[in-house]
């Protein structure tokens, strides 16, 4: 499994554990929690062997399984279903065999002789590595996870990302990896897919670590808890279950507070005595020893612990437009014969708040890229109106420059406005200090969004296009986000699998996608959200 001794991380300078042991053995089923920023996707990049260590050892045996929260895969041209097979090497095997199969039908004997030889071979390779049975397992990993054949026969440059996550949670449970490593599984998942993971994470034998958001995932498999606390830097190990880990949270931070107010008073009162003996020459050692003794008395209690501070997130004051500021008329969108959605008619009302609905794959996404202009439709407009000012948040950050600051992020996105309000902008969304001078690519997930919305905040935008944008983000940070839709004054263009989130919009209308309807919204949509 996992061993990790003394473990040191840092992000940059800063440090965000140290002295951290723990280990991961099989039916160790462990949820990995903590704010947005203090280290856990820094943690499972290191246990994964991606990234090294400041300082302590990771030994690892068996296999893991690694599910980033934004996977990169190189050879983009690769089919769906072969990247997913290639977890057991088997993509390699069944390419070979078809182009065997191709060969046995030649003209030429020899051609066809060797064919037939190679065709044997390969088959016997593809068998004793699982063959059939293990095309059969990931077939039904796929369709669990909503990925018809229609997906798994087109290259990943054409999915969305949504879908190549998929693909890529896919791959990883078929491994069959001894440890997995996953980083909010549940990202882009229809509520079917989510129920079926559960009860696969429920079942796996082996061991797990798992970041997440969605608390009924964590309530149903989780049998231990490492709290990552980015105010003291340490990891605290929970050997139970979720419900008893909350329990005994609430339970630790009372007695903290208990034990330090009773520390406090005794502390008190001996300091107050001691500052009456130092006046008497004859009592002033004494005076000295009840300091120390009320020193050693606070330094043995650690108090009620620091409370993870909030982003402050609020959307733009939207600036002054016509009544419809963005249109769009018959949009449709194609990769080679597969249809995406044609024909989609669109009038984005100053002030309006519009909800897309769809099954994965149905082209929310896509639609939205094409209302920020950022992709083309195949046929159609999108038209701008009066005074458009548009505000683009992307499910895969696509609107950040990685290799950039964050503060280099913030002036590209608002170059209008001076140093100081840049940097007052980006502190309300808990980049302070040297943090607005870290490369956008080292942030964690959650990091990565409240960057993103930041540069929202300062574009004055009176049209949000919003892809999943509470996404990754820890709860206090969601509940923000929820609070800022709910009081945002310009045109809202949502995709979302969120309940939580279409009821923070309050939607007047739906659009349906791939036929491209459009309706008044009413709560009888509110079941198909995190279905969509």
């Amino acid at each position: 499994m996992i061993s990790v001794s003394n473990l040191e991380l840092r992000a940059g300078a800063r440090l965000l554990m140290d002295e951290v042991s723990f280990r991961i053995d099989s039916g160790d089923k462990i949820g990995l929690v903590g704010r947005n920023g203090a280290g856990k996707t820094t943690m499972t990049k290191v246990l994964a062997g991606q990234a090294e260590p400041a300082d302590g050892h990771v030994e690892r045996s068996g296999s893991v399984g690694y599910l980033p929260q934004d996977p990169r895969v190189e050879n983009m041209e690769q089919l769906a279903r072969e990247r997913i097979l290639s977890a057991r090497g088997l993509d390699d095997v069944i390419t070979r065999m078809r182009t065997a199969e191709e060969q046995m039908s030649s003209s030429d004997e020899t051609v066809q002789a060797r064919a037939m030889k190679r065709y044997s071979s390969l088959e016997a390779r593809f068998v004793a590595a699982g063959g059939y049975a293990a095309e059969s397992e990931a077939a039904t990993i796929c369709a669990n996870l909503d990925l018809p054949e229609r997906i798994l026969t087109q290259p990943l440059k054409t999915l969305s990302g949504g879908q190549r996550r998929r693909v890529e949670l896919a791959r990883i449970l078929f491994s069959d990896a001894d440890t997995l490593l996953l980083d909010e599984p549940t990202n882009h998942l229809d509520q079917d897919s989510i129920v079926w993971l559960r009860d696969y994470l429920q079942h796996f034998s082996g061991g797990f670590i798992v970041i997440s958001h969605d608390v009924e995932l964590m309530e149903r498999t989780v049998n231990k808890v490492l709290y990552l606390d980015a105010n003291r830097c340490v990891v605290d190990v929970y050997n139970m279950g979720w419900r008893n880990y909350l329990t005994q949270r609430e339970q630790d931070e009372a007695r903290r507070k208990r034990e330090f107010a009773n520390a406090d008073k005794k502390a008190t009162a001996l300091r107050s005595q001691a500052e009456k003996m130092r006046a008497k020459a004859s009592k002033a050692v004494a005076a000295q020893n009840m300091l120390k003794r009320a020193d050693r008395m606070m330094a043995g209690v650690e108090g009620e612990r620091q409370a993870d501070r909030v982003a402050n997130i609020r959307f733009p004051r939207p600036a002054s437009c016509g009544k419809t500021p963005l249109f769009a008329e018959g949009l449709s969108k194609s990769y080679g014969s597969l249809e995406i959605f044609t024909g989609v008619d669109l009038a984005i009302d100053r002030g309006s708040r519009v909800v897309i609905l769809g099954y994965n794959g149905a082209g929310k996404t896509t639609l939205l890229r094409m209302l920020a202009g950022v992709a083309q439709p195949d046929s159609g407009a999108v038209i701008p109106g009066h005074g458009l000012k548009l505000g683009y948040y992307a499910q895969e950050h696509d609107t950040l420059d990685t290799e950039r600051t964050v503060l280099a992020n913030m002036k590209t996105a608002a170059p209008e406005l001076a140093d100081t309000e840049q940097r007052r902008i980006l502190g309300s969304f808990l980049f302070t200090g040297d943090d607005v001078h870290k490369p956008a690519e080292v942030l964690s997930g959650g990091e990565k969004t409240r960057l993103a919305l930041a540069t929202l905040v300062a574009s004055s935008a009176n049209v949000l296009l919003l892809d999943e944008p509470t996404n990754n983000l820890d709860p206090a940070s969601r509940e923000e986000i929820l609070a800022a839709l709910r009081t945002y004054e310009g045109a809202v263009v949502l995709v979302t699998h969120d309940e939580g989130a279409v009821e923070a919009l309050a939607p007047e209308r739906v659009v349906l996608l791939p036929d491209g309807v459009e309706d008044l919204y009413t709560a009888d949509y509110q079941d198909l959200v995190s279905l969509a």
